[in-house]
Protein backbone atom coordinates (compact mmCIF):
# COMPACT_ATOMS: atom_id res chain seq x y z
CA UNK A 1 0.00 0.00 0.00
CA UNK A 2 2.63 2.42 0.80
CA UNK A 3 4.69 1.54 -2.65
CA UNK A 4 1.83 2.41 -4.09
CA UNK A 5 0.82 5.79 -2.91
CA UNK A 6 4.71 6.74 -3.45
CA UNK A 7 4.58 5.98 -6.71
CA UNK A 8 1.40 7.51 -7.30
CA UNK A 9 3.25 10.60 -6.00
CA UNK A 10 5.99 10.57 -8.07
CA UNK A 11 3.81 9.95 -11.03
CA UNK A 12 1.58 13.57 -10.19
CA UNK A 13 5.28 15.01 -9.17
CA UNK A 14 6.53 14.15 -12.74
CA UNK A 15 3.59 14.74 -14.45
CA UNK A 16 3.76 18.58 -12.55
CA UNK A 17 7.09 18.83 -13.44
CA UNK A 18 5.82 18.74 -17.25
CA UNK A 19 3.52 21.74 -16.23
CA UNK A 20 6.27 23.78 -14.41
CA UNK A 21 8.60 23.47 -17.71
CA UNK A 22 5.94 25.04 -19.86
CA UNK A 23 6.79 28.36 -19.67
CA UNK A 24 10.64 28.08 -19.24
CA UNK A 25 10.95 26.04 -22.56
CA UNK A 26 8.82 28.48 -24.49
CA UNK A 27 10.70 31.39 -23.70
CA UNK A 28 14.07 30.34 -23.68
CA UNK A 29 13.44 28.96 -27.20
CA UNK A 30 11.26 31.82 -28.53
CA UNK A 31 13.12 34.76 -27.22
CA UNK A 32 16.44 33.18 -28.38
CA UNK A 33 15.05 33.43 -31.85
CA UNK A 34 13.56 36.50 -31.39
CA UNK A 35 16.69 38.50 -30.80
CA UNK A 36 18.92 36.14 -33.52
CA UNK A 37 16.87 35.47 -36.11
CA UNK A 38 17.78 38.04 -39.66
CA UNK A 39 15.09 40.41 -40.03
CA UNK A 40 12.24 39.76 -37.09
CA UNK A 41 11.63 42.38 -34.66
CA UNK A 42 9.67 41.81 -32.10
CA UNK A 43 7.80 45.47 -32.09
CA UNK A 44 5.95 44.19 -35.29
CA UNK A 45 6.35 40.50 -35.45
CA UNK A 46 4.19 38.19 -33.59
CA UNK A 47 5.98 35.36 -31.71
CA UNK A 48 4.10 33.01 -33.99
CA UNK A 49 5.88 34.33 -37.08
CA UNK A 50 9.14 32.38 -36.06
CA UNK A 51 7.15 29.18 -37.35
CA UNK A 52 7.93 30.83 -40.80
CA UNK A 53 11.05 30.86 -42.90
CA UNK A 54 14.16 28.20 -43.53
CA UNK A 55 14.24 27.99 -39.39
CA UNK A 56 10.60 27.74 -38.59
CA UNK A 57 10.40 24.14 -38.02
CA UNK A 58 12.70 25.30 -34.28
CA UNK A 59 9.37 27.79 -33.39
CA UNK A 60 6.95 24.86 -34.69
CA UNK A 61 9.00 22.16 -32.31
CA UNK A 62 8.46 25.09 -29.53
CA UNK A 63 4.73 24.87 -30.24
CA UNK A 64 4.45 21.17 -29.82
CA UNK A 65 7.12 20.47 -27.21
CA UNK A 66 5.37 23.01 -24.97
CA UNK A 67 1.72 21.87 -25.82
CA UNK A 68 2.70 18.38 -25.05
CA UNK A 69 4.23 19.73 -21.55
CA UNK A 70 0.90 21.25 -20.86
CA UNK A 71 -1.10 18.34 -21.66
CA UNK A 72 1.03 16.07 -19.80
CA UNK A 73 0.81 18.65 -16.66
CA UNK A 74 -2.77 18.58 -17.04
CA UNK A 75 -3.41 15.50 -15.74
CA UNK A 76 -0.35 16.55 -12.72
CA UNK A 77 -3.58 19.34 -11.79
CA UNK A 78 -5.80 16.70 -11.91
CA UNK A 79 -4.12 14.71 -8.92
CA UNK A 80 -2.89 17.45 -7.26
CA UNK A 81 -6.42 18.86 -7.05
CA UNK A 82 -8.54 16.33 -7.14
CA UNK A 83 -11.70 16.79 -4.42
CA UNK A 84 -10.46 20.44 -4.20
CA UNK A 85 -11.69 23.85 -5.38
CA UNK A 86 -10.75 23.99 -9.43
CA UNK A 87 -9.91 19.89 -9.22
CA UNK A 88 -11.89 19.96 -12.23
CA UNK A 89 -11.44 22.78 -14.40
CA UNK A 90 -7.93 23.88 -14.01
CA UNK A 91 -6.47 20.65 -15.27
CA UNK A 92 -9.58 20.41 -17.99
CA UNK A 93 -8.18 24.11 -19.03
CA UNK A 94 -4.62 23.52 -19.04
CA UNK A 95 -5.24 21.00 -21.41
CA UNK A 96 -7.31 22.91 -23.83
CA UNK A 97 -4.10 25.57 -23.97
CA UNK A 98 -1.67 22.44 -24.66
CA UNK A 99 -3.86 21.45 -27.41
CA UNK A 100 -4.14 24.78 -28.76
CA UNK A 101 -0.38 25.29 -28.55
CA UNK A 102 0.31 22.08 -30.84
CA UNK A 103 -2.36 23.55 -33.12
CA UNK A 104 -0.49 26.59 -33.73
CA UNK A 105 2.27 24.64 -34.71
CA UNK A 106 0.92 22.65 -36.72
CA UNK A 107 -0.85 25.26 -38.48
CA UNK A 108 1.34 28.08 -39.16
CA UNK A 109 0.77 31.67 -39.88
CA UNK A 110 1.68 33.24 -42.97
CA UNK A 111 5.08 35.30 -43.52
CA UNK A 112 4.55 39.13 -42.95
CA UNK A 113 5.53 42.65 -43.01
CA UNK A 114 9.19 41.68 -43.89
CA UNK A 115 9.57 38.63 -41.87
CA UNK A 116 11.69 36.18 -42.94
CA UNK A 117 13.59 38.40 -45.26
CA UNK A 118 12.66 38.91 -48.53
CA UNK A 119 9.04 38.91 -47.97
CA UNK A 120 7.21 42.12 -48.64
CA UNK A 121 6.43 45.23 -46.02
CA UNK A 122 3.07 44.88 -44.59
CA UNK A 123 0.23 42.46 -44.14
CA UNK A 124 -0.28 39.63 -46.90
CA UNK A 125 -2.96 40.07 -49.56
CA UNK A 126 -4.92 37.28 -48.39
CA UNK A 127 -4.90 34.97 -44.80
CA UNK A 128 -4.03 31.59 -46.12
CA UNK A 129 -6.47 28.85 -44.32
CA UNK A 130 -3.88 27.61 -42.21
CA UNK A 131 -2.88 31.19 -41.15
CA UNK A 132 -6.50 31.55 -40.35
CA UNK A 133 -6.45 28.33 -38.32
CA UNK A 134 -3.43 29.19 -36.69
CA UNK A 135 -5.41 32.18 -35.06
CA UNK A 136 -8.04 30.38 -33.78
CA UNK A 137 -5.63 27.66 -32.57
CA UNK A 138 -4.14 30.74 -30.76
CA UNK A 139 -7.28 32.16 -29.35
CA UNK A 140 -8.26 29.00 -27.47
CA UNK A 141 -4.88 28.87 -26.46
CA UNK A 142 -5.26 32.76 -24.37
CA UNK A 143 -8.85 32.00 -23.57
CA UNK A 144 -7.80 28.56 -21.52
CA UNK A 145 -4.86 30.42 -20.05
CA UNK A 146 -6.65 33.40 -18.87
CA UNK A 147 -9.81 30.89 -17.61
CA UNK A 148 -7.22 28.75 -16.13
CA UNK A 149 -5.95 31.73 -14.40
CA UNK A 150 -8.51 33.01 -12.89
CA UNK A 151 -9.87 29.35 -12.08
CA UNK A 152 -7.10 29.46 -9.94
CA UNK A 153 -7.62 32.06 -8.50
CA UNK A 154 -10.82 31.22 -7.10
CA UNK A 155 -8.95 27.60 -5.90
CA UNK A 156 -6.95 29.98 -3.75
CA UNK A 157 -9.35 32.54 -2.32
CA UNK A 158 -11.25 29.19 -0.99
CA UNK A 159 -8.02 27.69 0.79
CA UNK A 160 -7.06 31.18 2.21
CA UNK A 161 -3.98 31.80 0.03
CA UNK A 162 -4.84 35.39 -0.65
CA UNK A 163 -1.85 35.74 -1.90
CA UNK A 164 -1.82 33.36 -5.05
CA UNK A 165 -5.40 34.32 -5.66
CA UNK A 166 -4.73 37.91 -6.64
CA UNK A 167 -1.70 36.65 -8.37
CA UNK A 168 -3.52 34.66 -10.52
CA UNK A 169 -6.55 36.95 -11.04
CA UNK A 170 -3.65 39.40 -11.90
CA UNK A 171 -2.23 36.96 -14.44
CA UNK A 172 -5.44 36.41 -15.99
CA UNK A 173 -5.99 40.24 -16.59
CA UNK A 174 -2.58 40.49 -18.36
CA UNK A 175 -3.11 38.08 -20.71
CA UNK A 176 -6.33 39.84 -21.39
CA UNK A 177 -5.09 43.65 -21.81
CA UNK A 178 -1.98 41.93 -23.72
CA UNK A 179 -4.40 40.18 -26.40
CA UNK A 180 -6.67 43.05 -26.36
CA UNK A 181 -4.32 45.75 -26.96
CA UNK A 182 -2.31 43.70 -29.96
CA UNK A 183 -6.43 43.09 -31.43
CA UNK A 184 -6.93 46.31 -31.50
CA UNK A 185 -3.38 47.46 -33.04
CA UNK A 186 -2.00 49.13 -30.26
CA UNK A 187 1.34 50.03 -30.76
CA UNK A 188 3.91 47.18 -29.93
CA UNK A 189 0.86 44.98 -29.94
CA UNK A 190 3.00 41.87 -30.38
CA UNK A 191 5.46 42.53 -27.37
CA UNK A 192 2.01 43.23 -25.01
CA UNK A 193 0.95 39.89 -26.54
CA UNK A 194 3.86 38.22 -25.71
CA UNK A 195 4.30 39.54 -22.31
CA UNK A 196 0.65 38.91 -20.95
CA UNK A 197 0.90 35.08 -22.92
CA UNK A 198 4.01 34.72 -20.68
CA UNK A 199 3.13 36.13 -17.33
CA UNK A 200 -0.19 33.66 -17.72
CA UNK A 201 1.73 30.61 -18.95
CA UNK A 202 4.64 31.25 -16.16
CA UNK A 203 2.15 31.97 -13.41
CA UNK A 204 0.19 28.15 -14.39
CA UNK A 205 3.93 27.11 -14.59
CA UNK A 206 4.97 28.48 -10.87
CA UNK A 207 1.61 27.43 -9.41
CA UNK A 208 2.09 23.80 -10.73
CA UNK A 209 5.87 23.90 -9.78
CA UNK A 210 4.15 24.68 -6.04
CA UNK A 211 2.04 21.62 -6.07
CA UNK A 212 4.33 19.49 -6.89
CA UNK A 213 6.54 20.62 -3.41
CA UNK A 214 3.39 19.80 -1.40
CA UNK A 215 2.42 16.11 -3.22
Amino acid sequence: MTTTITRGRASTRTLLTAAAAAMPVWTVIALTQAFTREGFDLVRHPLSQLATGSLGWIQISNFLIVGSLLIAGSFGFGKALYGKPGGTWVPRLTRVAGIGMIGAGVFVMDPADGFPVGTPAGPPAAMSWHSIMHMVAGSVTFIAFAAACFVLGRHFTRTGARGMAVGSHLAGVALIVGDGWAITGGQAGSVTLATGVMIAMGWVSLVAARFRTSV
